[in-house]
């Protein structure tokens, strides 16, 4: 084979390449026309389908995409609510799983406590000495102690009253010491009375060390210790108070870590159950509610700024800014409300429900109101043509406020609103 000179070869690779982009661009025009042609083609099948459908390209797109968008809407709504549902059930079962295991779990103890010291004594004789000659001894007591000594034709027993629990205390044991040593006078009184008030404190303190050792609480300032002891001495409808914060405290920590808290929020939220009430037994007189005073008294003396929230939001007196606050409240409510728990006297237990009915009877409309369930439920029958289905939710609303705001209660009173109409007509 004759090889060509390397420019001939040049000459024909340039050549060939030539052909080979004129056929190229042949094929472009080709596919260009073709294109073009398609086009046409499209535009006109739109312009007929417009011309059947009655609608531009444009607004037929838009209707599609509308339609589209509410499909997709509906179906989001649909999963939304299904979503919704699911875990409102969820959460529902969750509560009740919780509480009714920490219930469960927490061993209470169905004592009542009496408010009102009675001392008993072997003879009535011994009522003359108490009384002194003139009553001096009997006036030099009640003005060392505070409390008032009611002497009267009940055999064999002297009834002392007081508000504060602990003056009674100190009356009480300063009586026992007086009978038993049987010198009763003015100067003996008073030794006596300063005794027992010093024994009583250390007693009290003791109390509160004893209490916090018992539910391993620590770092507790010595004030809020002694605060704690004082709360053996205090009740609330009956149910003393040490028992019912210690019982809270420990409902707090099997709540929490029924919640699957870790091991430092069990602690805070146990602390935080004893010390929700520790206002109600402070030294100071204050205008504010136990709550807030409690809430100050924790921040006074170092407590965690969550614990101070717990202590002054068990009440909804403020907003409640962590986890441990509602398990505070929860149990506190559980504590005060199980059967057996508290008690009233009978006279308030009646007031509080006849003031109850009253406040609802107040309103215009309101037929007939009923107190059901030791007064933690009121239920209210409006008359129809007077209250319509919408303002019936808005009466419950605002009955359930007014009873909040100027009735004092344990617990939560839930309020319905019964509406019925009868419609009646007559065949003759």
């Amino acid at each position: 084979m004759k090889l060509l000179p390397k420019n001939d070869q040049l000459e024909q690779r340039e050549s060939e390449v030539k052909a080979i982009r004129e056929n190229l661009d042949v094929q472009l025009k080709v596919v260009a026309k073709k294109k073009d042609e398609l086009d046409q083609s499209i535009e006109t099948k739109i312009k007929e389908l417009e011309n059947i459908a009655k609608l531009s390209q444009t607004e037929a797109k838009e209707q599609l995409l509308e339609t589209i968008r509410s499909k997709a809407q509906s179906e989001a709504m649909s999963i939304e609510r299904d979503a919704v549902a699911n875990a409102r059930a969820n959460a529902s079962k969750e509560a009740k799983k919780i509480v009714i295991q920490t219930i469960q779990r927490m061993a209470a103890e169905y004592t009542i406590e009496n408010t009102v010291s009675v001392f008993n004594i072997d003879s009535d004789d011994i009522k003359g000495q108490i009384i002194g000659r003139e009553g001096r001894n009997i006036r030099a007591l009640e003005a060392a102690t505070g409390a008032e000594i009611v002497v009267d034709d009940t055999p064999e027993s002297i009834v002392i009253s007081s508000f504060d629990p602990i003056k009674r205390e100190v009356c009480r044991l300063a009586l026992k010491r007086l009978v038993a040593d049987g010198r009763i006078h003015p100067a003996k009184i008073e030794e006596v009375v300063a005794k027992v008030k010093k024994q009583l404190d250390e007693q009290i303190v003791e109390i509160g060390e004893r209490t916090i050792i018992d539910l391993d609480i620590h770092g507790l300032n010595p004030y809020l210790v002694k605060m704690v002891g004082r709360m053996r001495f205090r009740s609330s409808y009956g149910q003393n108070l040490l028992k019912h914060s210690i019982e809270t405290a420990h409902l707090c920590a099997t709540m929490a870590s029924e919640l699957g808290l870790n091991s430092k929020q069990v602690k805070m939220a146990k602390r935080a159950g004893l010390l929700h009430d520790i206002g109600k037994v402070t030294e100071e007189e204050s205008e504010l509610s136990h709550a807030l005073l409690g809430m100050q008294l924790c921040e006074k003396f170092g407590e965690h700024a969550v614990i101070q929230n717990a202590v002054g939001a068990h009440h909804d007196e403020v907003e409640m800014n962590n986890i441990i606050s509602p398990i505070v409240q929860a149990c506190d409510a559980i504590s005060g409300a199980r059967p057996g728990a508290r008690r009233e006297i009978l006279e308030s237990y009646l007031k509080r429900i006849g003031e109850l009915e009253e406040l609802a009877m107040s309103y215009d409309g309101v037929q007939k109101a009923f107190a059901m369930q030791a007064g933690r439920e009121l239920r209210v029958i409006v008359e129809s043509d007077k209250v319509s289905d919408d303002f019936a939710d808005e009466l419950a609303f605002m009955i359930s406020q007014k009873i909040q705001n100027e009735m004092q209660y344990p617990g939560q009173v839930k309020v319905t609103v019964i509406r019925e109409k009868r419609a009646t007509a007559f065949a003759r």
